[in-house]
This record gives structure tokens, sequence and C-alpha cells, in this order.
């Protein structure tokens, strides 16, 4: 017999330990081209929505406190139009948005924090923090999605001589300052009052909420009252900048 040669084990446990390291690889394919097989976390099911807010705001759109300064001195005043004719089935929402979400489901998605929507977009589960009286939410069926410039607001003020492509567009626009997810309570409290009959109970939200008032009455070339106008003025008067 030959002559028995001892390997010391810790040189053992090296050469194991480096063999180990070769086979694999914990964010990626190996040397085979074999991958990590341990599930991955599944994606958001839907797309980032459209129109997130700039920073430091919580509706999207929103224009600077001099150009709402600006616009708001543009708007044509007039006085109360008439409601006549009015129906809230003229303005078509919530409309279609793709990947089963209406406009609602979309706004609720993109107003909250970790929202997850089942197979059908409902939201089952985030939280949302409702801009006029601060309340925060996690069950979304709490929410609404209040038009910032209400559907009968903007009948009264102009939209009565709109056609209807116009009105759907006006009642599911995701691109300006006109959707936001508050709490039923507030959205409720608030009706389709304008901004003299009704203010957000946190005045800290009067700023923001001025200046979308402002440019979507701008966008949509709708009319203003003089006490509108003037508390309109008083809410951009709380801005910082």
């Amino acid at each position: 017999m030959g002559r028995q040669i001892r390997v010391p084990g810790v040189l053992v446990a090296a050469v194991l330990l480096a063999a180990a390291a070769g086979c694999s690889d914990p964010e990626g394919p190996g040397p085979a081209g074999g991958g990590d097989a341990r599930p991955r976390p599944a994606a958001s099911r839907a797309a980032p929505p459209a129109g997130a807010p700039a920073a430091g705001d919580v509706l999207p759109g929103l224009v600077t406190t001099a150009e709402a300064r600006t616009r708001l001195a543009a708007l044509k005043v007039a006085p109360v139009g008439t409601m006549a004719g009015y129906s809230r089935a003229k303005f078509t929402h919530w409309a279609e948005q793709g990947n089963k979400c209406d406009t609602r489901e979309t706004v609720l998605r993109r107003d909250g924090a970790e929202v997850r929507q089942d197979g059908e977009c409902r939201a089952v589960s985030g939280s949302w923090k409702s801009l006029y009286d601060g309340v925060a939410v996690t069950d979304a069926a709490k929410m609404d999605i209040d038009h910032i410039v209400p559907l009968a607001e903007g009948w009264r003020s102009g939209a009565s001589g709109w056609d209807a492509a116009r009105r759907k567009a006006f009642a599911n626009d995701l691109t300006h300052p006109q959707l936001l997810a508050v709490t039923a309570s507030s959205n409720r409290s608030k009706g389709d009052q304008s901004p003299d009959l009704w203010q957000p109970p946190d005045r800290s939200s009067w700023c923001q909420y001025g200046r979308a008032w402002t440019t979507v009455k701008s966008v949509y070339e709708l009319t203003v009252t003089e006490p509108e106008k003037k508390m309109l003025t008083t809410m951009l008067d709380t801005c910082t900048s």
C-alpha cells in the first residue's frame, strides 16, 4: 500500500465552498445557462398611470401660482348660467382606460400609495390621503373621485354648449387637474358648489385647489362669477410661491 496523504480539513472546506460559488448566481443564470429557480415577486398589474402629479403637488397638470393669477385675470366674468337641460348622463363617465380599468380606478391608483388591484382593476388594498380634509384612508370604498370643477358647474359656466365628445373629455380628464381621489364625505359636502360657496376644510389645500380650479376653467374656457373670482384670488394668496 502507498503512503496515505492526509489533506487538512480546512483545505477541503475551502475547495467545496469555491465549487459551490461557481455553480450558483443569485442574480441571474449560472455558467450552464440555468436561471434562478426561486419565484420572482409579481409585477404590478397595470402600467404607471398617465398624468402623474409634479413634485410637491397632489394633482397633475397644475400651473404655477404666477401663471394661475394670469389665467384667472383672463377668465371671462359672467353671471351664473342656467341649469336647464342639465343631466350628469350628458357627461359620459367613467370612461374605459384600457386593461379593464375605468377612469375611477385609474385615479385611485394614481393618487394612492402601494395600491394593488384585482383582475378587474378594482383597488383591493392601498392607502390614500384626502387633500380636502387631510384624512388618511385605507379602504378604497370610502374614497370618491371628485371633479374639481363639478359637472353641473361646468354646465352652467359654458359646457351646456359643448358636444358629447368634449363633455366626455371634461368628465374623464387625466391630464389636467380635474380629477382627485378624496374622502366621500368631503366630496359630498362640496356637491356642485363653486369656491365662493364651498372651500376645502383643510386650509393648507387651498393653494392647490385654487390653482386647479383656475387651470381647469382656463383650459376649457369656462366663465367665472365675480364672487368665485374673488375667492379664487384669496386661495391663490395662500400659496407661498
